[in-house]
């Protein structure tokens, strides 16, 4: 088994905190999400995110005018510049500060960045396709003046389409006009007159207008005037007479709520302004023409953002972890998505892989689109936190406990709750279980020491099974459904035969509080981890451990703020909360309440390879070391609360609840600790997706490895292979693009093999390329055009090669799962497809006699008028006229 898994992409997080951005041309939207970014692509609906993360959440993003560049800054002021197409980090550098405001300038050649008060122009680093030798610089980033006069932080800015100036807008009242160079007789100008914080100020398109917006809900409108009292008629009126005075002064009327954010369009001339209460106005400008106000939510919208053409806004609220993009000339959503409110607690692949369903403390069950990232749908029908899930092996049912005290199971075609199972008690339920053929569901609870057994095509509680003598922490099924295995705080484990004739349990002793329970694929083996940071491996048949693995040094992670001792010393982290088996059975993966993942080898319990969650350092749980500087006689720095000298009133008033941290609906201010609570590898193998506290991460394999030569020849060259293939010789062509492994060169030779020579490439391909070809087929059905070849291609691979893929069926099981799906999805899609437009195929087909009539009709009148055309005007057809009559309507 291949163990080079790589971050590929983000899921269950949109949205964190921070400023979106839309891409030039406006087909992508950029959001910050903790301390990565993703990447929307607003076209194809897909979704990404960007390799390198930062060492705290993001504050800023920017993006150059040519889109290939972003800047991003966290809160410590750290700041990493991208290359965007190739996803590539170019440069790291401190701007040793917290940034408030962050954008380019038009022309690209410079940058600004407000530092509380102070702001700061930079240069642009040079990339190396700009560069005069193709190298990156030294020393990149050189700054190319700073400018004081704020008295506040400085919120937001806006360039001149010129890029000689630029507005900043500030805390303490005001906006100021700056000059990029000395300009002759320029002198920085200051615009006052609002009465609390100005959240923006913009340039309108011809720049002889500022608009300034502020918190209080007050727009001004300022234009370059002479004094109030000066005759309009004169022409004599001197330039220093003249300055930039309020034309006119607007209100949005949103009283109590104040103005959370603000952006201008000056091409379209709009205005757009969301609110703490949820509502954001659309306002054309410069006579202040509202085109519409709307609610997106309960709660302040974080930050807003227009598209290049001004047709798209983009939302963003940090309360609820929601994104959202508006059309607001079509009044309809491009994007609509959310995160979960609360930590995670279980994930679940579906059996065809294309699906994602994790849970939460929220009570909100979330089904992800693993090709696109999006949620698809959500259900909310739990009213408590959702602990467990498990997809039936047959079907498109997924089953669900709850803290509630009830279990229920979702049909994922009609997207419903059809079934609810609940016991003659209430209890929380913490496990699931259901058996492969979908026939019955079992439950534990942390509040019984019994296992309850309900019938899914009745709803009915069939039995209680009793025997552990303490609360049943994680349950699990053989595959082939003839045991059900659970694990208990009394520090065993059981094996039931529920389906037999007499219930009989076979007790497994452990040395401590058992924590999760996993099966192998062929039913022949289980992984239990316990509380002492053990993991072992037992036989199901025979009840004997046969492999054992010490945890404990390789889970223990980070240290916390609190922590004095290292994280080795500390308890709380050694120990594995969840497992889960690789497809082929060979390995085993495990997490727990730490920043790693740890994936072992099963026969000789090596470690094979152990994957960092997070280096978020704001996130408990993350720091390798401790800093004695954080440390004061009060307690850790970050812990220290400085909410009373925060300088916004609604900032100052404390509104949290005391008491437990989690499980309620109240505001809390704790900072969350790095936990991974649910590992699976996706069917194929291909992939595996963690739970963890900043969202579902997915590692893969496939993570844009772009030349991986494999069994390379000096004389295999993209040269020689297209030579060859214009040949003829398309087995040897394939042959050598497999050994190039160039997707484009692969996708060359198999779209140029001719249809009937496909049997004969496939029967004579080696052995050693098959798993390749099965895999480039199912890509290139999925997302390629050509159908009908692509099942070609893999009813000969079938017909071939159908007796090895069977004999050898662990070596090629991930490619036969791929072929498999990709096949199936082509079905179901043809399938929806057919169904949709049956109507319009019977209307189609119900048109054929009656084209057929007038066909033969006109043929008819054609024979007439040319016999008339000779002369013939005796001619009577009284047949033609009859049909035509008919034809016509006029029988």
């Amino acid at each position: 088994m291949k163990t080079d898994f790589r971050f590929s992409n983000l899921l269950g997080t949109v949205y964190s905190r921070g400023n979106l951005l839309f891409t030039p041309d406006g087909n992508s939207l950029l959001s910050p999400v903790g301390n990565r970014v993703t990447v929307f692509d607003l076209v194809n609906n897909k979704s990404h995110t960007l390799p390198f993360s930062h060492r705290r959440n993001i504050a800023r993003l920017a993006l150059n005018p040519r889109g290939n560049l972003l800047l991003s800054i966290d809160d410590d002021g750290h700041a990493i510049l991208t290359n965007v197409p190739r996803r590539i980090v170019l440069y790291h550098f401190s701007l040793r500060g917290a940034v408030t405001a962050l954008t380019f300038a038009p022309s690209g050649r410079h940058f600004a960045v407000a530092i509380g008060r102070q702001i700061e122009v930079w240069h642009t680093p040079s990339t190396p396709e700009a560069g005069t030798d193709g190298e990156l610089e030294f020393a990149p980033f050189v700054r190319h003046r700073v400018y004081t006069g704020h008295f506040d932080v400085v919120q937001s800015f806006d360039w001149s389409s010129d890029s000689r100036f630029f507005l900043s807008a500030s805390k303490d009242l005001t906006a100021r006009i700056w000059s990029l160079d000395p300009e002759e007789a320029f002198v920085p100008t200051t615009l006052a007159g609002h009465k609390q914080a100005v959240r923006g100020a913009w340039f309108s398109k011809d720049q002889e207008t500022i608009y300034t917006a502020s918190k209080d809900g007050a727009v001004f409108q300022w234009k370059y005037l002479p004094p109030h009292d000066a005759d309009p008629d004169d022409e004599d009126i001197e330039d220093d007479q003249m300055r930039w005075r309020i034309a006119k002064r607007h209100y949005f009327m949103q009283a109590p709520a104040h103005v959370s954010c603000a952006a201008y369009h000056a091409p379209s001339n709009l205005l757009v302004a969301g609110f703490s209460n949820g509502v954001f106005g659309i306002y054309e400008m410069p006579d202040f023409n509202a085109i519409h106000n709307l609610s997106i939510s309960q709660t302040p919208i974080s930050h807003l953002t227009i598209s290049p053409t001004g047709a798209w806004l983009a939302f963003g609220s940090t309360a609820t972890g929601q994104l959202l993009v508006w059309d607001w000339q079509s009044e309809s959503h491009i994007l609509k998505q959310s995160a979960h409110h609360d930590a995670l607690n279980a994930l679940v692949y579906s059996p065809s892989g294309s699906q994602i369903i994790t849970t939460a403390d929220d009570g909100k069950i979330k089904v992800w689109d693993t090709g696109s990232g999006f949620c698809s749908v959500t259900f909310t029908e739990h009213s408590s936190g959702v602990t467990a899930a498990q997809y039936a092996k047959r079907g498109h049912v997924l089953f669900t406990a709850s803290l509630d005290g009830s279990v229920r199971a979702w049909d994922l075609l009609r997207y419903r709750n059809f079934r609810t199972f609940t016991a003659p008690s209430r209890l929380s339920f913490t496990s699931l279980a259901v058996d492969p053929a979908g026939e019955v569901v079992c439950a534990g609870s942390l509040d019984s020491f019994d296992i309850h057994i309900w019938s899914v095509q009745t709803g009915q509680l069939l039995d209680r099974l009793s025997g552990h003598e303490g609360p049943v922490s994680t349950l699990a099924f053989t595959p082939d459904g003839s045991s059900l295995v659970s694990g208990s705080w009394d520090k065993t484990v059981r094996i039931w035969s529920i389906f037999a004739r007499t219930q009989t349990s076979e007790p497994i002793q452990l040395q401590a509080d058992v924590l999760c329970v996993a099966t192998r694929p062929d039913g022949k083996q289980i992984a239990v981890s316990t509380l002492d940071g053990a993991v072992t491996f037992w036989s199901v048949n025979d009840a004997l451990q046969t492999q054992g693995v010490d945890g404990r040094r390789d889970a223990s992670g980070g240290r916390k703020l609190t922590d004095r001792r290292t994280a080795a010393n500390v308890a709380g982290t050694k120990s594995f909360n969840t497992l889960a088996y690789s497809a082929d059975g060979s390995c085993v993966l495990a997490g727990g309440n730490s920043k790693f993942i740890c994936l072992y080898e099963v026969t000789s319990g090596v470690l094979l390879k152990k994957f960092t969650v997070s280096v978020n350092l704001s996130i408990e749980g993350t720091q390798e070391f401790l800093n004695s500087r954080n440390l004061t006689a009060a307690g850790a720095r970050d812990l220290i609360d400085m909410q009373g000298e925060a300088s916004d009133l609604e900032d100052r008033i404390d509104k949290s609840l005391p008491g437990a941290q989690r499980g309620d609906a109240g505001e809390r201010k704790t900072r969350p600790a790095v936990r991974v609570t649910g590992v699976a590898f996706s069917p194929t193998g291909r992939s595996f997706c963690a739970a963890s506290t900043e969202g579902l991460l997915v590692y893969s394999l496939d993570s844009g490895v772009v030349f991986d030569p494999f069994d390379l020849d000096v004389d295999v060259t993209p040269a020689s292979t297209l030579k060859t293939l214009n040949q003829g010789e398309y087995l040897k062509a394939l042959a050598m693009a497999f050994r190039l492994n160039s997707p484009q060169l692969i996708k060359k030779v198999y779209e140029a093999t001719p249809v009937s020579d496909i049997p004969l490439v496939v029967r004579d391909l080696p052995e050693v390329y098959l798993g390749r070809l099965m895999r480039f087929i199912a890509g290139q059905i999925e997302g390629g055009p050509h159908l009908e070849f692509g099942l070609k291609w893999s009813e000969s691979i079938v017909v071939v090669w159908g007796r090895t893929l069977r004999d050898k069926r662990g070596e090629f099981e991930e490619e036969v799962r791929l072929l498999r799906r990709a096949v199936e999805g082509v079905g179901r899609e043809v399938k929806r497809i057919g169904e949709r437009e049956l109507w319009e195929v019977e209307f189609l087909l119900a048109q054929k006699p009656m084209a057929q009539k007038g066909v033969a009709m006109q043929r008819r009148i054609d024979d007439v008028v040319a016999r008339q055309i000779q002369g013939d005007e005796d001619v009577e057809d009284d047949d033609a006229d009859d049909d035509e009559g008919e034809w016509m309507g006029l029988d």
